[in-house]
C-alpha cells in the first residue's frame, strides 16, 4: 500500500530510524554555527550577534519613519534603514568574522532544509480526507484568458478540457461577464461540476455558486498568484495537470468565508492595504501611490480607524487587519502566506498595531512583538468611526457598509482535485520548529513495565 504523497511505504522501524537521523542532521548543521563563530571571533561572536539583532531593529524603525513621511526625511530614514545592517556586515568582517557568518548562514538555511525533509518524512497531519468519486457527467469550466499572462492559451487547457469531455466558457476580455451568472445558468443546463482557470477572486465567485448548490468544484491555476491552489496541493507551474480530477480525482471538503455576506477563499483585508487599492492611480503606478498615501494611512491622519472584535479579543486602531479563511502561517518559519489546512472551521485574523517606530522595530520578532496580533475565531467584527470603510477581498478592491462581519463556513464547499495531489504537502510549506526536530531526534524511550502475576496455590 502506497503512502499519501504517492510514494512506496516504508517500513516504520527503517521509516521512522531515517527521519530520527535526517532530524540530528538539521540539528547538528544548526549547532555548528556556534564553534565556527566561537573559533572566528571568540567574545566578539556575541557582541556581534546583538549588534546583527540591533541593526535589524534600526532598520525595521528607520522603514516606519521612512513610510510615514516624505521629502528629505523620507530619503534620511531609507538611509539608514540600508546603512545599519550594512554597518554590521563591515563590522564582522573587521574582526574576522565576515566569512564565519557567511559560513553559518548557509548551515542555516541547510539545516532549516534539513528539518523540512524530517518533517516531511513524517506521517504529517492528514490535511485532507478524500472521498473517492466518480467522473463527472457534464462539468462546466469557466476560463479567463487574460489571467496569469495567458497561461490558458499558453498550456492549452481550452483544448485539453474539452478531450476529457467539459463544456468550456472562455471569457471575452474585451466585455465584462458575469461569472457567477454564466455558473448558475450552467447549472440550471444541468452543470453538475463547476470550474475556473483564473485569479483567487474568480474563483471566490464561481466557488460559492457551487457551495450554493452544493455541487463539486474545481480549480485549475491559471491566475498570477494562485494561492488557493497552492494551499490545495496543485502545480501552479502546469495549471493542465489539475484536469486530471476530471477523470481521476477525489472529493475533500474545504470551509469558506464571508464577508458582509460576500464569500472569499483566501483573506479580507482591511486598513491600509484595502485602501490603498482603491485608488485609480494604483493599477497604473503601484509604488508610487504606495508611498504617496502610505503616510496619512499609517499615522491615521486620513482614513477610518478600525476596530476588529472577536469575542474578548480587541484590536484597538490597527494599520491593517487581515481576516482569513483558516490561519496563515507567520513567524514561525514557513513562510507567511501559505496555509496548512482549509478545513480547521476557522478564520485567522492577524492584526498590526504599528504606531510609533518602536513598535515597528518590534516586527523582526513575528509573532512575538507587541505590535502584531495573532490569533483564530469563528467570527470577527471589523468596526470603524467611518460608514463604510475599504476591503479588499481576494485581491477585489470593495467599499463594504461599517460594521463588517466576517464568519467563516465549515466544510461549504466541495473540491475536486486530481488523486495525485490531494493531502500533498510541500516541503517548503512545513515550518520548521526545532523543539520538533529535537523531539524526532531523540525520542523519549518507551519502558516496558513486565507484570508478575502470582497463582495462588
Amino acid at each position: 500500500m502506497g503512502r499519501p504523497d504517492g510514494s512506496a511505504k516504508i517500513p516504520a522501524s527503517r521509516f521512522d530510524h531515517a527521519q530520527a537521523w535526517t532530524a540530528r542532521l538539521a540539528l547538528a548543521l544548526a549547532a555548528a554555527v556556534v564553534p565556527i563563530m566561537l573559533t572566528a571571533a571568540g567574545f566578539h561572536s556575541v557582541t556581534l550577534l546583538a549588534l546583527g539583532l540591533g541593526a535589524l531593529a534600526v532598520a525595521a524603525a528607520a522603514v516606519w519613519i521612512a513610510l510615514t513621511h516624505r521629502g528629505l526625511v523620507r530619503v534620511l530614514a531609507g538611509t539608514v534603514a540600508v546603512l545599519a545592517p550594512v554597518g554590521a556586515v563591515v563590522r564582522s568582517a573587521m574582526v574576522g568574522a565576515l566569512w564565519p557568518m557567511i559560513v553559518s548562514a548557509g548551515l542555516l538555511l541547510l539545516a532549516a532544509a534539513t528539518g523540512r525533509v524530517a518533517l516531511a518524512m513524517g506521517a504529517p497531519p492528514a490535511r485532507f480526507k478524500g472521498r473517492t468519486v466518480e467522473p463527472p457527467k457534464r462539468p462546466y469550466l469557466i476560463m479567463n484568458p487574460r489571467s496569469g499572462g495567458g497561461k490558458v492559451d499558453r498550456f492549452g487547457l481550452v483544448a485539453k478540457a474539452s478531450t476529457l469531455g467539459a463544456e468550456v466558457q472562455v471569457l471575452d476580455p474585451d466585455r465584462p461577464q458575469d461569472v457567477a451568472e454564466l455558473a448558475r445558468a450552467a447549472l440550471a443546463r444541468g452543470a453538475d461540476l463547476l470550474g475556473v482557470a483564473g485569479g483567487d477572486g474568480t474563483q471566490a465567485l464561481v466557488a460559492a455558486v457551487a457551495a450554493e448548490h452544493d455541487v463539486p468544484f474545481m480549480v485549475i491555476p491559471a491566475g498570477t498568484r494562485n494561492h488557493l491552489a497552492m494551499d490545495l496541493g496543485l502545480d501552479r507551474d502546469d495549471p493542465s495537470t489539475s484536469l486530471r480530477a476530471l477523470d481521476d480525482g477525489v472529493e475533500i471538503s474545504i470551509d469558506l468565508g464571508l464577508v458582509a455576506g460576500r464569500t472569499f477563499v483566501n483573506n479580507a483585508s482591511f486598513g491600509a492595504y484595502a485602501a490603498i487599492v482603491q485608488s485609480p492611480a494604483y493599477r497604473d503606478t503601484k509604488l508610487h501611490t504606495t508611498l504617496d498615501l502610505l503616510p496619512e494611512l499609517l499615522t491615521h491622519r486620513t482614513g477610518p480607524r478600525l476596530v476588529a472584535r472577536a469575542g474578548e479579543v480587541v484590536i484597538e486602531a490597527p494599520q491593517a487587519v487581515l481576516v482569513s479563511n483558516n490561519p496563515y502561517l507567520a513567524g514561525s518559519g514557513g513562510g507567511f502566506g501559505r496555509r496548512l489546512r482549509l478545513d480547521s472551521g476557522v478564520l485567522g485574523v492577524l492584526g498590526i498595531t504599528a504606531d510609533t517606530a518602536l513598535k515597528a522595530a518590534g516586527l523582526v520578532w513575528g509573532r512575538r512583538s507587541a505590535a502584531l496580533t495573532s490569533f483564530t475565531a469563528r467570527e470577527v467584527i471589523v468596526d470603524a468611526d467611518a460608514p463604510e470603510v475599504p476591503v479588499g477581498v481576494d485581491g477585489e478592491a470593495l467599499m463594504l457598509p461599517t460594521p463588517v462581519r466576517c464568519l467563516v463556513q465549515p466544510g461549504a464547499l466541495r473540491v475536486r482535485t486530481p488523486s495525485a495531489s490531494v493531502g500533498r504537502v510541500h516541503r517548503e510549506h512545513l515550518p520548521v520548529r526545532w523543539r520538533t526536530l529535537w523531539g524526532l531526534a531523540f525520542p523519549p524511550r518507551r519502558t516496558e513495565r513486565r507484570r508478575t502475576h502470582r497463582t495462588a496455590v
